[in-house]
């Protein structure tokens, strides 16, 4: 799966996260050993983002050289325990043409369900599909939700799938009750939408997502229960947004 990788082959890339998510990696140790409290993955820099240096079978930590500890993992492990900080890995730095990363929006993927998020790298625009309907019951329905401050739209087209909107959620706090207050809110107002276009909801206060991060840095509120409360500084993007050039995978 590694060779069939390259530019612009994104179902093979989808096929290798994949195999991932049920496979294992060695982890390449550059102190300690596995298990020990001094463990430390090795890393590397590429495009500004950050990586941990894995091979992907015996015969790769072989034909590796590398002399040091490693630790096998299993790939779901290894992406629940580096996507927080924004981590990724990368398969076999050793092999010709420089092995393939998977950047930490992907671990992220990986960690949660790759059926769950979409597949990047993601193309966000202002949404062009004219839907005042929709927007009008969603608004009205929003205005009766104490939960929500305020609401922000996306058009997304994932690398692999087809195209949805998505709708940002600004929540006043995100308990048990708020989510079921938002959840029948967007019940209520989902039957205004046309047939086969899909819509789906971010939570805006969730770091780690893209969608969110673009939501948060590019949209302006459509709807916003305090529109004139004072305003703050625009947030910046969470850092390490983005995918590695496609020369990389």
């Amino acid at each position: 799966m590694l060779r069939q990788v390259g530019p612009g082959r994104y179902d093979a890339y989808e096929e290798l996260l994949a195999a991932l998510a049920d496979g294992r990696v060695w982890m390449l140790l550059w102190h300690g050993t596995a298990g020990s409290p001094d463990a430390q993955y090795g890393s590397m820099e590429v495009d500004g983002l950050g990586y941990a240096p894995c091979v992907t079978s015996a015969q790769e930590l072989s034909a590796s050289g590398w002399t040091r500890a490693h630790e096998l993992v299993s790939g779901r492990d290894i992406a629940r325990t580096l996507f927080p900080d924004r981590w990724g890995i990368w398969l076999n730095p050793h092999a010709p043409g420089g092995g393939v990363g998977i950047p930490w929006l992907d671990l992220r993927r990986i960690s949660t369900g790759l059926d769950r998020l979409p597949a990047g790298p993601l193309r966000l625009t202002e949404p062009a599909v004219e839907l005042p309907q929709f927007y009008a019951q969603l608004t009205q329905n929003a205005h009766r939700t104490p939960a929500v401050r305020s609401l922000r739209r996306a058009w997304v087209h994932p690398a692999v799938g087809v195209p949805y909107l998505a709708i940002g959620l600004d929540l006043y706090d995100s308990g048990r009750a708020s989510v079921d207050a938002v959840r029948t809110m967007m019940r209520q107002s989902i039957g205004a939408v046309p047939d086969g276009l899909p819509v789906s909801t971010v939570a805006l206060s969730d770091e780690y997502d893209p969608v969110a991060m673009w939501l948060r840095a590019n949209a302006r509120p459509f709807y916003d229960r305090e529109p004139h409360a004072p305003a703050g500084p625009p947030p910046a993007p969470a850092p390490g947004y983005g995918y590695p050039p496609q020369h990389h995978r």
